[in-house]
């Protein structure tokens, strides 16, 4: 791997999906390269459909060191690149692109964001029985992370349960029960749940909720309820207030950014750096 930091080349990154302007991935990025002292512009590359191919053609530029790719576009730019590693083939998801001499390589970083997050809470996942809410990308990345970590069992809701079941054919050998789209179903899952995952986009906007707030009733006091949105959702205001252990989505948002970093770079990410711009870029 070239190390970066002794090129004195100013570098371009950007996080490239549609809409990226409510995207704090530049203000967590742009404080790492600055604190290594490595000069690199992180920027929002707001991308349509239409143009993704030629962004992605954008990235072989030499001074592009790769980019983060989020929705609608993490399945999408596959094609276009020339490796896909196989974490990212796995969860069927590319949300890290590496420019190395013209070459682009697809990663997810999402699964390892996700597992550390879960470990810097100090949650234990070994012996819970998980829920997963949704089926798009980011389900994928959680699911993977749950198999490795070793649940008892992974349940998956979604509102089209068609793709729930496309869902566990990507993943292939992952152990995953599909739940029915009812709402007796969904009761049932959540019961039996011990770690409950919102990995829809569900809770971005005011006091949506991804499930009625009364089903949290039945989870037992000891749940870990996690939104993957990184704010404080009326999800988990609510599961906090049944004296559950709640987790947002901004940890995991920092540590898949900073083995990003890692794999732009080869050098270690400043995490705590990265942390404190992330949760002033949050508040502000």
């Amino acid at each position: 791997m070239t190390d970066v930091a002794a090129v004195r080349t100013k570098f371009r990154l950007g996080v490239i999906g549609d809409p990226v302007a409510h995207s704090i991935s530049p203000a967590i990025q742009q404080a790492a390269f600055d604190a290594i002292g490595l000069p690199t512009t992180y920027e929002r590359w707001q991308t349509s459909q239409d143009e993704l191919n030629g962004r992605i053609a954008s990235l072989r530029a030499d001074d592009v060191l790769g980019a983060n790719v989020t929705v609608p576009h993490k399945q999408a730019v596959m094609p276009f690149l020339d490796e896909v590693r196989p974490v990212a083939l796995r969860a069927g998801a590319v949300n890290t692109i590496v420019h190395r001499d013209g070459h682009l390589s697809g990663d997810n970083t999402d699964v390892y964001g996700f597992q550390a997050a879960l470990a810097g809470a100090g949650v234990d996942a070994a012996a819970r029985s998980a829920l997963v809410l949704g089926a798009g990308g980011a389900a994928h990345g959680v699911i993977l992370g749950l198999a490795a970590l070793e649940v008892t069992r992974t349940l998956v809701w979604n509102r089209n349960a068609a793709r729930a079941h496309e869902l566990a054919a990507d993943l292939g050998s992952v152990p995953l029960i599909v739940c029915d789209s009812s709402h007796a179903a969904l009761q049932r899952a959540v019961a039996g749940a011990s770690l409950l995952i919102n990995a829809t986009s569900v809770g971005w906007h005011g006091d949506e909720v991804p499930i009625p707030l009364a089903m949290l009733d039945q989870l037992g006091r000891d749940a870990v309820v996690m939104d993957l949105t990184y704010r404080d959702t009326a999800f988990l205001r609510a599961a906090r207030a049944r004296g559950m252990q709640t987790l947002d989505g901004l940890p995991m948002l920092v540590y898949q950014g900073a083995r990003a970093f890692e794999l732009w770079t080869g050098k270690d990410a400043p995490v705590e750096v990265m942390f404190d711009a992330a949760r002033r870029a949050r508040a502000s």
